[in-house]
């Protein structure tokens, strides 16, 4: 059975993809700080071919104990502030995590000096607005957040340690990724947990934003077919072609709504808000090298993908689990 790490294993997309490897026989090594973002309850208990360490991959002498003790042949790093309204609030702990920790990882890979394929999970993000057309891997980083240049920055260092050490890397740049179970503050879950408590949904600007989405299950899939196939060396932009601006999914959301008959007395109200500082404008990838080279494509339809999710939050709310107080305290805004 082949042994695999993810690291921020514990987050949206980190606990979709442990679920998706177990299933595909894989035995996985979680490794999760527990920051916010985090929910332990992601993973079910019952799990087999697992292991869950609470560590931060700052702590490279840890990592290289883990890769000495499991012996993995791949890790994929998903471990990472990721959160923009919070990156411009206080960006230094997304240095710590996209920066430094994405060093410390590497500098045990190297430590370790056995071969152990990384895949560093990035975000369509870095190359900052797109005006035209769409980015494809050689585009040049153009970051506008400091979560963005923090992702970019760590990119960038794994890129000289693939040239300087050779050490056996890849980096993905996905979009805008959904799905059940997402970390509220996210523009989709916002959408609809106003919508379920009758609440004006807030709207950036003039919600001409546009933004590419994937779902969850697609993106991890691709991550695996990526891991198995890619070359190493390589970048991926990982991306569905479906291209909309914000206020667009929030009208496709409230039609999803009517349609399933919940919550019939809801007025569907939207509330514009200040915007954002430095907010990008349009976030635009070109998959073709994916697919072409991959042979990946998107399985997951908007419609019934947006229903499933609407359909998850929709049944938390009605057995309370909104009212969780560790819920309420993660409820922001970042659109």
């Amino acid at each position: 059975m082949k042994k695999v790490i993810v690291t921020g294993g514990l987050g949206f997309i980190g606990s979709n993809l442990v679920k998706l490897l177990n299933k595909k026989k894989f035995f996985v090594i979680n490794i999760d700080k527990i920051s916010y973002s985090s929910n332990k309850n992601n993973i079910p208990t019952n799990i087999k071919n697992y292991k869950f360490y609470k560590k931060n991959i700052n702590n490279k002498y840890f990592i290289v104990k883990i890769l000495k003790k499991y012996k993995p042949s791949l890790i994929f790093n998903l471990a990472a502030e990721t959160h923009v309204d919070k990156s411009i609030d206080g960006p230094m702990s997304f240095i710590n995590s996209n920066i430094l920790g994405v060093f410390n990882l590497l500098e045990a890979i190297r430590m370790y000096k056995k071969k152990i394929k990384l895949i560093n999970v990035s975000t369509d993000e870095v190359y900052g607005d797109i005006n035209k057309l769409s980015s494809n891997e050689n585009n040049a980083y153009n970051p506008s957040s400091p979560y963005s240049a923090s992702k970019a920055s760590g990119d960038l260092l794994v890129k000289s340690y693939i040239r300087t050490y050779k050490v056996p890397a890849i980096i993905t740049n996905c979009c805008n990724n959904y799905g059940p179970n997402q970390y509220p503050e996210k523009l989709i879950p916002t959408i609809i947990y106003k919508i379920i408590k009758n609440e004006p949904i807030p709207i950036y600007g003039n919600g001409k934003n546009t933004r590419e989405w994937i779902h969850v299950n697609d993106h991890c899939e691709a991550l695996i077919k990526i891991a198995m196939k890619g070359k190493v060396g390589e970048s991926y932009n990982i991306g569905s072609g479906i291209k909309m601006k914000n206020i667009e999914i929030m009208r496709k959301i409230i039609s999803i709504f009517k349609e399933i008959n919940v919550n019939q007395k809801n007025k569907f109200n939207f509330l514009f808000v200040k915007d954002r500082p430095g907010h990008d404008f349009r976030y635009s990838l070109n998959s073709s090298k994916l697919k072409k080279k991959i042979k990946w494509k998107c399985k997951i339809n908007l419609t019934e993908g947006l229903k499933e999710t609407i359909n998850w939050y929709i049944d938390k709310f009605n057995n309370n689990f909104f009212k969780n107080k560790s819920f309420k305290n993660r409820i922001g805004l970042n659109i």
